[in-house]
């Protein structure tokens, strides 16, 4: 699926997991639809890139040690420069109480691993373009 391709090459995607095979795999979905991608490992990580960088969205996973996708996104919410970003969680299990956190935190979405790759482009495309509308209307 190629359409929009022109217009995403300068939108950014923040993809974390603590697991590599996700990142890889992600990432490869995204960069096919020419996002720029940055990855991070771990919450801890994702923070700090996230004082360096202002990605167009942020994809995380719920399971992480130390600091997980929940705690992360507290956090990024509470930052008034990130708290905007439309902020995405997925997961590998089929755990209904995680998605509804996510729903109850004001998650934008959420998704399960494994994925169908169409639906995460929709999902990330769809997301997107509601995000640049509205930032076009508080202009």
């Amino acid at each position: 699926m190629t359409r929009g391709k022109h217009t995403q090459k300068s939108q950014t995607v923040m993809l974390i997991d603590d697991e590599t095979q996700w990142l890889d795999l992600i990432q490869q979905v995204l960069a096919d639809e020419s996002y720029k991608v940055v990855t991070a490992n771990s919450g801890e990580a994702a923070l700090k890139k996230l004082g360096r960088i202002h990605p167009d969205l942020i994809l995380s996973d719920v399971r992480m040690p130390i600091l997980n996708g929940f705690d992360l996104y507290e956090k990024v919410r509470s930052n008034p420069k990130l708290k905007s970003i439309p902020y995405v969680f997925m997961s590998s299990i089929d755990d209904f109480d995680a998605m509804r956190t996510a729903r109850e935190l004001g998650a934008d979405d959420y998704f399960e691993k494994p994925f169908d790759a169409e639906s995460v482009k929709e999902i990330v495309l769809g997301l997107l373009i509601r995000f640049k509308n509205r930032k076009a209307e508080k202009k």
